[in-house]
């Protein structure tokens, strides 16, 4: 299985302070017998955070640190397989962080800058990690709220460019309430927020003060890039700045895609991307609400990547499926998990959906788990789907369950899956 995030990095108020908890490291965990051949090759790709040694993780597997602002470059091999994990652990820091890592070198120039004024409380409010996106580097919402940093002004911002290497400075804040997950992020240093990511060879661009960007996802665009899609028509009901889109159509050879998206600056940026790429002739952007789709019987495959749940949007994947030979849908969902250890389910191999890059037909692999409330999430889903197509076409169909992919967890026992769920019309009798 691919490497399914275990944990989304901690931001706004759900990050603590230093002093109280350990920063969480991201880490890749595979077997033992894998790691050192993990370790080697993000050596070479220079993904690996030389600042922490590698660490034991519950399942008999070892965790290899790896840096958060390189987190959307990695790509592995199919024969490691993996789990990106939050270690929340103190780390153990390697003979490497003697050195005068960028977070230190941070605190070494503002000190100068404050010129003997340092204080615990400034200490604490300066951030030992940070997201970057080119020459931009965004802050969590809780650095530099102390009084005593107003009165720099902006040589503030432009000493902390300076030692983080970058040329802009924004800080997020918390997500609007307002359905669409718009980002509250000020920018502090710089003319505009938009930046460019690359993705598996991929070109995304988007605001970073308009829309937002989601590493934890890095592992599920992995997957679809490698789905069977050569010659299919594709709906994407929830597009946003084509995490799912692009990789459909620039890796996966989708012959056309439906994007649909009501989020204005998501839009813009998606059709920025689309011809940075040079698949805009393949793709229509349909903005507004998706539940509002006028599309009909017309779709292979239809990607549902809404969470917490996709479930207004069944109704409308089922109308745009080919009534005659209908397709796949892939469902995305929050599902509780229970805390207990608890019996695991081989996951499914024999679809392409399930035969990616990153997976391991062994069922002894990080990642090759169903547990069984996933499954009874999976095949009531599966029941559902199949009721909302007879009752749509007034006769039978059948639905199965292809594959289920975990992608990330949230504290404490959520996980987010993404059903592979094929429906198809009954022959006649």
């Amino acid at each position: 299985m691919a490497a399914a995030l275990s944990g989304s990095a901690p931001a706004g108020n759900a990050r603590m302070k230093a002093k109280d908890i350990s920063i969480p490291i991201p880490a890749l965990a595979t077997e033992r017998r894998l790691a050192q051949r993990l370790r080697e090759h993000l050596e070479e790709k220079q993904l690996l955070d030389r600042r922490y040694q590698l660490q034991q993780v519950p399942g008999g597997c070892v965790a290899l640190p790896v840096l958060e602002e390189k987190l959307s470059q990695l790509c592995l091999p199919p024969e490691m397989p993996c789990e990106l994990v939050w270690i929340q652990q103190d780390p153990v820091p390697s003979r490497a962080s003697r050195r005068r890592a960028p977070a230190q070198k941070l605190r070494d120039e503002l000190r100068q800058l404050l010129d003997g004024s340092w204080s615990e409380e400034l200490e604490q409010d300066v951030p030992h990690a940070w997201q970057r996106h080119g020459d931009l580097v965004l802050l969590s919402e809780d650095s530099f709220r102390a009084a005593p940093w107003e009165s720099l002004g902006p040589v503030l911002w432009e000493t902390v460019a300076s030692a983080l290497g970058a040329r802009r400075i924004a800080r997020r804040g918390r997500v609007l309430p307002d359905g669409m997950r718009t980002p509250s992020v000020t920018l502090l240093l710089g003319q505009d927020g938009w930046v460019e990511h690359v993705d598996n060879g991929i070109r995304y661009t988007f605001d970073v003060t308009k829309c937002m960007f989601s590493p934890g996802n890095i592992t599920e665009k992995l997957r679809v890039a490698s789905l069977p899609c050569s010659g299919e028509v594709l709906v994407d009901l929830y597009a946003g700045i084509g995490y799912f889109t692009l990789p459909f159509l620039v890796h996966a050879g989708a012959a056309f895609v439906h994007a649909c998206e009501w989020n204005v600056h998501a839009v813009e940026a998606l059709r920025r991307a689309l011809a940075l790429n040079g698949v805009q002739d393949r793709c229509h952007i349909h903005h507004g609400d998706s539940r509002q789709l006028e599309l009909r019987d017309m779709a292979d495959r239809v990607n549902l990547g809404l969470i917490p749940s996709s479930e207004e949007g069944w109704p409308v994947a089922c109308r745009v499926l080919k009534k005659d030979t209908g397709g796949v849908l892939h469902i995305h969902h929050n599902v509780e998990t229970p805390p207990a250890p608890t019996p695991v389910l081989p996951a499914e191999w024999g679809s392409p959906e399930a035969q990616h890059p990153m997976e391991d037909t062994g069922n002894k692999t990080v990642g090759a788990r169903i547990r069984p409330e996933w499954q009874r999430w999976a095949e009531t889903t599966a029941t559902r789907v199949q009721g909302l197509l007879v009752e749509l076409h007034g006769r039978p169909w059948h639905t199965r369950v292809l594959h289920i992919e975990a992608v990330k967890s949230y504290a404490p026992h959520i996980h987010h899956l993404v059903l592979d769920l094929e429906c198809r019309p009954a022959l006649p009798t």
